[in-house]
């Protein structure tokens, strides 16, 4: 797997996502997010080219290499500064009450304790810190999500941990953050892996 995960899977990745359907929701997810935020999950930055202006500074994290070179031309050609800051969203090397806003995509899916991730995300963001999310996850319908569960297992190891079936909500919710916006729907695609979830949501002050 090493081979595959380390430099195979990020370009795929690269290519899938950056769909214009998808590359348009990313815009949607991003819109209202200001000032410093750090980014888990920041692969090949390609959230990059629609931070919205009043972004002024974004933390990266990410473990893949592949996905830092990937990025780098659209890092150089962005206005806002990017630090790479760690390896590890469940694990962040930031001071408590730091951010101003954090952003994940496609992401929550694949940490292995998104629980934890959530939690750090939580306690670097400022009292009533932002909080951005656009993920593929759990479907409302009991024949879709019954699929999902039966192709975790081909999808957790051919998408290095992804899980089909995550309840995004639940999680945001769980981790002590109010949900302020969440829409859900089918994007193009087998359904297992199109319900798509935004979710705008924040921290208690």
């Amino acid at each position: 797997m090493g081979l595959y995960r380390d430099q195979i899977l990020p370009r795929v990745i690269d290519k899938l996502l950056a769909d214009p359907a998808i590359m348009r929701h990313r815009a949607e997810t991003t819109a209202g997010l200001s000032g410093t935020i750090v980014e888990i999950g920041f692969g090949s930055g390609l959230n990059v080219p629609v931070y919205p202006p009043e972004v002024t500074r974004v933390y990266a994290v990410d473990p893949a290499v592949v996905g830092r070179r990937l990025a780098a031309d659209r890092v150089a050609a962005s206005p806002v500064a990017v630090e790479y800051v760690g390896l590890d969203g469940q694990d962040l090397p930031l001071d408590d009450a730091t951010c101003d806003g954090a952003l994940a995509t496609f992401t929550l899916c694949t940490v292995p304790d998104p629980a934890r991730a959530l939690a750090e995300l939580k306690r670097v963001l400022k009292p009533e810190g932002r909080l951005h999310l656009l993920e593929h996850g759990l479907a409302p319908d009991a024949s879709v999500a019954r699929w999902q569960r039966r192709l975790n297992p081909i999808q957790r190891r051919l998408g290095d941990g992804c899980h089909l079936d995550r309840d995004h909500r639940r999680l945001v919710e769980d981790a002590g953050f109010v949900v302020d916006e969440h829409r859900e729907w089918y994007a193009r695609g087998p359904r297992p892996w199109t319900r798509f979830h935004l979710l705008r949501a924040h921290r208690p002050g």
